[in-house]
């Protein structure tokens, strides 16, 4: 049986592993090198620390026996811009570059950032189960929007957004890769 709760500080490491797996060639572009020990540490960082982007406190995770198999990133869109400052000042002292990406989310919605499963477990359902936790939780009880990006090049996935009911509201551009953006609401 899966059980699904918020993350806590004890979950940063399986967080930061399972958020990187899902956007490793974003961080890499993020941090401007292909370098998985340093998107590591950077993911780590942030999802150890509070009030960023990709904190623990932002963050759902999913265990099987005990285990967390899966985090999922999800905040409140209005606030992308104050969540992402840490990680702005971050990446420009440890990487000595400007970081502005577009704005991959909106007031008006609650976003999923990133969704990663565990490889020992991917093909099983697990992603699926927890997008309709999701659902129910923010669209069916608390009556939000709930919305995310899915890459072009990705059509399984958006064929199972689809088939949750996500409905395509535009396209969007997110560090030079071309998405559709997607959305749920009652």
């Amino acid at each position: 049986m899966l059980i699904i709760r918020k993350a806590t500080p004890k979950d940063a490491e399986a967080v930061a592993s399972y958020l990187l797996l899902a956007m490793e060639d974003i961080v890499y572009k993020f941090i401007g090198e292909k370098q998985s020990e340093k998107a590591k540490e950077f993911m780590l960082y942030f999802a150890k620390k509070e009030n960023n982007q990709y904190s623990y406190q932002n963050c759902w995770v999913a265990l099987h026996e005990g285990e967390v198999v899966c985090a999922v990133n999800v905040y409140d869109g209005a606030r992308l811009e104050g969540l992402r400052e840490d990680v702005k000042a971050y990446i420009k002292e440890k990487f000595g570059k400007e970081f502005n990406p577009e704005n991959e989310s909106e007031a008006g919605e609650w976003y999923i950032d990133t969704l990663g499963v565990d490889e020992r477990f991917q093909g099983r359902g697990i992603g699926s189960e927890v997008l309709r936790f999701l659902i129910d939780k923010y669209v069916h009880k608390e009556g939000q929007t709930l919305g995310l990006l899915v890459d072009d090049d990705n059509p399984k996935a958006k064929k199972l957004y689809l088939k949750l009911g996500f409905k395509s509201v535009g396209k969007k551009t997110l560090v030079g890769k071309n998405m559709e953006h997607l959305q749920i609401k009652i």
